[in-house]
């Protein structure tokens, strides 16, 4: 099922907005980016990588995912990007991911990112819970999640391929629609 459309959320100093086709550049460079690469996305080599990418971020379908470029509001820099992802309507549940480009580490820009992601995904999906995992060593993801409200959960031990073809260990974080909203 479709949603009605792609849409903007402000998010103070930030905004999510739909990705566009001429974010391509932007992206590829926040993509190669080797922070980037290893967590996120260590597939994307090339501009073309970064092209296939971006096309699947512009699809927005209830099953699947909803993503969102971050940018600074006042000069339209792309900063980041946060996705809600294998959105689960039978279990009301989804995940989310997200990345910052070097230049935005450190402001507080994915937890906000998530904050807002998650705010619209439980006003707006039928969901109740949002998963966030990443790898024990990206300890920077960890703080993003404590500080977008997300309540740590368990160890995953060996639970997911990353961008180095090794099979990391991770930690489970939650966020339920009732939990009290992050104070950022």
């Amino acid at each position: 099922m479709e949603l009605s459309g792609p849409v903007t959320l402000p998010v103070g100093p930030f905004r999510l907005r739909p990705w566009r086709e001429d974010d391509v550049n932007a992206a590829f460079a926040a993509l190669v980016d080797p922070d980037t690469r290893l967590w996120n996305a260590g597939w994307v080599r090339t501009r073309e990588d970064a092209a296939h990418w971006l096309e699947r971020r512009q699809e927005w379908t209830l099953d699947e995912h909803a993503s969102w470029a971050v940018e600074d509001a006042a000069t339209a820099v792309l900063v980041g990007s946060v996705s809600l992802h294998s959105i689960d309507r039978d279990q009301n549940d989804a995940e989310i991911g997200y990345w910052t480009v070097p230049a935005a580490r450190g402001r507080g820009v994915a937890a906000r990112a998530v904050d807002a992601a998650c705010q619209w995904g439980f006003g707006t999906l039928p969901i109740d819970r949002i998963e966030l995992c990443h790898a024990v060593e990206n300890v920077a993801s960890g703080r993003v999640a404590e500080k977008a409200g997300f309540t740590y959960e368990g160890h995953l031990r060996r639970s997911y391929r990353y961008g180095d073809g090794v099979k990391h260990d991770e930690l489970l974080w939650a966020r339920l629609a009732d939990d009290p909203a992050p104070l950022l």
